[in-house]
């Protein structure tokens, strides 16, 4: 059927815009009027094609590009209880489409269920936008269509993202305050050895005394930072963009990834981190059907780290030749010990599954609780090294008045 956009005026003379579908700009105009909407323009998204499925590609890359995690978890939830309330699938997106909050959303919903009833399937249709779609919103998909079990897994798919978006949310709220510190501290640093210091250190340039060291070391300190503070400032954002390029190159990539997983504190979360969404991925994927070797090359795209990645591949192919997952996971040092034993356990019991998201959880706690302690002790650090630091530079502009003072006794 199909899609129309558009700009109308409602009963109070607001403008409003939209999708709806029909089976032509008449009955578009009809159905908007019934809904005390009067249509102002009306354009028609062209129909199914190859040429039509090129543009949605290219949409898909740009227009559709804007829709929020948090917009997709809830609009998939919203379809998991619409379809357990007995909705027909067309008919549930039908439903949907007017409630999505962005204008993205809303036409994604529409080709979707326009597909749907052109003869495709719900992932298939799914596919056709992969900016938005994962491969494993996609696969798990494709398992509940096949196993007649659509609402248990968009259920799951929910609670996946919602579980990701929060664990998301406590981490950057814990980092929030230490990073807001450290540049703050940055700065009083800079104003301090830029303007403070040499307007205070000048008293002592026509002295004939020889100064104490620490003296010394500051004013060479102050005159580099008053001289490059031009290029000190921006520095921090330099070397951010001279990682991402370097990360671009696949050798800088892996050669960063192994260097960020090695790092004595910071690597070791990371492992926890992504082995929690490894366990947590392979877990669902697997609960929902999918086979095991599938199931690992979708979870080897997301796992975030080229290090873990070609380890995933590795065990991909071992596991294709008979072997055991976790036998091979606890081979290496780039996987948590805690997670291979686990998953040798579920192997062993026949529970993999189970004991997947059993230790995902575990992983996500353990995370969790390392951040909260690590933010807690780098607080009073920050604050400590800011006193250290601004307490030098007092002691070294002092300690020269010190010594004229008693040189004058």
């Amino acid at each position: 059927m199909p899609v129309f956009e558009y700009t109308a005026l409602n009963y109070k003379g607001r403008e409003v815009s939209g999708i709806i579908d029909a089976q032509n700009s008449v009955a578009a105009r009809s159905r908007l009027r019934q809904q005390d909407v009067f249509p102002v323009s009306l354009e028609k998204l062209e129909s199914n094609s190859d040429a039509r499925e090129k543009k949605l590609k290219f949409l898909s890359l740009n227009f559709f590009s804007k829709v929020s995690s948090s917009e997709l978890s809830m609009v998939t939830r919203q379809l998991s209880t619409l379809l357990s309330a007995g909705f027909p699938l067309v008919k549930a997106l039908a439903t949907l489409i007017p409630q999505a909050k962005s204008k993205s959303m809303q036409k994604v919903l529409s080709r979707v269920k326009d597909a749907i009833e052109e003869g495709s399937s719900f992932a298939k249709a799914l596919a056709l936008y992969p900016n938005i779609f994962s491969p494993v919103f996609i696969n798990m998909v494709k398992a509940g269509e096949s196993s007649g079990t659509l609402e248990i897994v968009l259920e799951r798919l929910a609670w996946f993202a919602e579980n990701k978006e929060d664990s998301k949310k406590k981490i950057q709220a814990s980092l929030a305050y230490p990073v807001f510190m450290s540049f703050i501290g940055f700065g009083i640093l800079i104003v301090l050895l830029t303007y403070v210091v040499p307007g205070i250190i000048d008293i002592f340039s026509d002295l004939n005394q020889t100064l104490p060291l620490l003296t010394i070391i500051l004013i060479k300190i102050s005159s580099f930072f008053k001289s490059w503070w031009w290029c000190i400032l921006p520095s921090p954002f330099l070397f951010l963009m001279i990682f991402f390029l370097i990360r671009k190159t696949e050798k800088g990539e892996l050669l960063i990834d192994r260097l960020l997983i090695s790092m004595p504190i910071i690597g070791t979360l990371l492992k926890k981190h992504i082995a929690a969404q490894f366990t947590r991925t392979l877990g669902s994927l697997l609960s929902n059907g999918v086979p095991m070797l599938t199931a690992l090359n979708i979870t080897k795209n997301i796992a975030g780290n080229r290090v873990i990645v070609q380890l995933i591949s590795k065990t991909c192919d071992i596991v294709e030749q008979g072997g055991k997952l976790g036998e091979t996971l606890d081979k290496s040092n780039d996987f948590p010990y805690l997670a291979s034993q686990m998953i040798k356990i579920g192997e062993t019991s026949g529970e993999l599954e189970t004991m997947l998201e059993k230790t995902a959880d575990l992983l996500e706690k353990d995370v969790q609780t390392s951040v909260t302690s690590a933010t807690s002790l780098i607080e009073p650090l920050i604050i400590l090294v800011m006193g250290v630091v601004v307490g030098l530079i007092i002691f070294a502009i002092f300690l020269p008045i010190f010594e004229i003072n008693q040189l004058i006794q």
